[in-house]
């Protein structure tokens, strides 16, 4: 009698230890710090799937820095930037990297991409403008961009380096990603719909679903 209790209380101990595992594994932090340093630019980046919208951002691009808090805060993500880059020559080296160390950020936290909804899609308003964002986090990386500013220039900040940011991004994400301007004439307003239409897409797109492995009919991304 003691044998077989004996028994049952490891058998027991043994479902316990495998249920607690199983619950760690899940509720397992998506974080990842990436660091990239080359003669043009030094940059930290901490990036939290799972946050609340928490940012700290130096960049030493301004007009980055708004666009990526509205990132985070739209999207729900925590991002800390800690960047330093040849800005005296112009802000293209930073931003390009920037967005090359968000993409390894990206693909990092999701891992093997399990259990995610993987697409995710927003219509973005400000004021007169309308954009379109969808996004595939597929392991394929594509970039349609159609969203043209007439600005050349946003402060200091090349519009044109908005796509190049995002260029960056989804071939170091492994992303499909797909972003049209329906309508609007601010540049401001247009690029800062992109944004937060970029942030509520991943926000659907990185959620979690209640099924195990990825979503695709092959079992692999």
């Amino acid at each position: 009698m003691d044998f077989l209790l004996l028994l049952l209380l490891l058998y027991t101990e043994k479902i316990q230890d495998h249920l607690t595992d199983t619950m760690n594994q899940e509720q397992k932090e998506r974080r990842t710090t990436i660091v990239r340093k080359t003669a043009e630019t030094d940059i930290k980046l901490t990036y939290n799937v799972d946050g609340s919208g928490q940012h700290d951002l130096k960049t030493g691009v301004p007009f980055l820095d708004h666009m990526l808090t509205l990132f985070a805060v739209h999207g729900f993500f925590d991002l800390t930037i800690d960047a330093q880059g040849d800005i005296e020559i112009d802000d293209h080296h930073t931003v390009e990297d920037i967005g090359i160390c968000m993409g390894q950020a990206i693909a990092d936290a999701l891992g093997d991409k399990g259990g995610i909804a993987r697409y995710g899609s927003c219509y973005l308003p400000m004021d007169e403008t309308l954009v379109r964002v969808v996004v595939d986090i597929s392991n394929r990386p594509f970039l349609y961009y159609d969203a043209p500013v007439v600005e050349q220039k946003l402060g200091t900040f090349d519009t044109m380096l908005s796509k190049e940011f995002f260029r960056a991004l989804c071939q170091h994400a492994g992303l499909t990603l797909h972003i049209d301007l329906l309508h609007g004439e601010n540049g401001h307003h247009i690029i800062e719909a992109v944004f937060k239409g970029f942030g509520r897409a991943m926000n659907s797109a990185t959620s979690q679903l209640a099924i195990q492995g990825t979503l695709s009919s092959k079992g692999c991304l």
